[in-house]
């Protein structure tokens, strides 16, 4: 890319009016473009390879091939593109997997328009770039001695805690049950399987059970507990 060309933008996001949101902010400026747009991580790596952007806005959460897989292949395939995600989820395990699999910027949806103009930029003049919650997370994760989950740990996006609900619904207990489990309320439990599904991307419980014991989850030694 040269300094006159425009940046060419290849857009991400299963929600086609995030998409024609980030659209038709991108035809307001005169240095970018997009050059494709796709819904899903598998499309999104097909459109990067046909179009060659300079950066791909990705979601993180789609059906599918998520984001973090999709960005991992579109970098291995085509490694003069950068990713730079846009996504609802900032909690830990989504910000390192991201990281791990090579994004260039990480920020919020609801992060300003200009914000988003800047990180564009930012990430096609090869600088990274985070909003501030997620900067300040990076910090605060590295200066407490902490280390990001493996990468192999399944299901990167949800945080430790919905991790083990999960892991308790897989191994059969209801919400009363998970909650003496874990000493935290009901309501709770509840809040935790709702994020759970919408980010595993299942519709109710019996998916979620079959696609957690399929990585793994509802063990006796992954739980390390007894059933009551």
């Amino acid at each position: 890319m040269s300094d006159t060309d425009p940046i060419r933008v290849v857009v991400v996001d299963d929600h086609p009016l995030m998409r024609d949101g980030l659209r038709a902010l991108v035809a307001s400026l005169d240095d970018v473009e997009v050059v494709g747009e796709a819904g899903d991580g598998e499309s999104a790596r097909r459109e990067a390879l046909l179009t060659g952007p300079d950066v791909v806005v990705m979601d993180l959460h789609m059906p599918g091939t998520n984001g973090v897989d999709a960005t991992r292949a579109i970098l291995r395939d085509a490694p003069g593109t950068r990713v730079l995600v846009l996504t609802m989820f900032e909690d830990d395990a989504s910000v390192f997997a991201a990281m791990r699999a090579g994004a260039s910027g990480y920020l919020i949806k609801g992060a300003q328009q200009d914000e988003i103009v800047r990180a564009i930029r930012s990430v096609a003049a090869g600088q990274a770039i985070f909003g501030p919650s997620v900067a300040r997370k990076i910090i605060d994760f590295f200066a407490g001695g902490r280390q990001p989950a493996p990468a192999g740990e399944p299901f990167p996006e949800l945080t430790t805690r919905e991790r083990e609900v999960l892991d308790l619904i897989a191994g059969g207990l209801a919400n009363p049950a998970i909650a003496r489990q874990l000493s935290i309320s009901g309501k709770t439990v509840s809040n935790h399987i709702s994020a759970i599904f919408t980010k595993l991307q299942v519709a109710d419980r019996a998916e979620a059970i079959v696609r957690a014991r399929q990585a793994g989850f509802g063990s006796k030694k992954r739980q390390g507990h007894t059933p009551n």
